[in-house]
């Protein structure tokens, strides 16, 4: 259920929505087409449901991408996460056992 931002303007803020990688590069694919057609950039954020602030970091982030290349480089972030914590268990493992075989516990 939407709540009330602001009783004197009536404005309703909706809840906040997740958008997937594919989402957003379609949405942004209709945002071209329809700023194409003359719309401005006000119109086609309401009309996508969006702020703008959001039809701008998006622009930033998935400029040029298509929806397949989108998802694997969501895929291929989560990875380098997860080899990042991986590599930083490893290096903290190294150090204890470098410190125990020096004699310094």
């Amino acid at each position: 259920m939407p709540a009330l931002a602001g009783r004197e303007t009536g404005q309703i803020m909706t809840t906040r929505k997740r958008h997937t990688p594919e989402q957003v590069v379609r949405k942004l694919g209709l945002a071209d087409r329809m700023l194409a057609d003359g719309s401005d950039v006000a119109a086609v954020c309401r009309e996508l449901g969006v702020s703008e602030q959001s039809c701008y970091r998006w622009r930033t982030q998935y400029g040029g991408l298509k929806a397949e290349d989108a998802k694997r480089l969501k895929e291929l972030e989560k990875q380098n996460g997860t080899l990042k914590r991986l590599l930083a268990e490893a290096e903290l493992e190294k150090a204890a056992l470098k410190e125990l075989a020096e004699g310094n516990f």
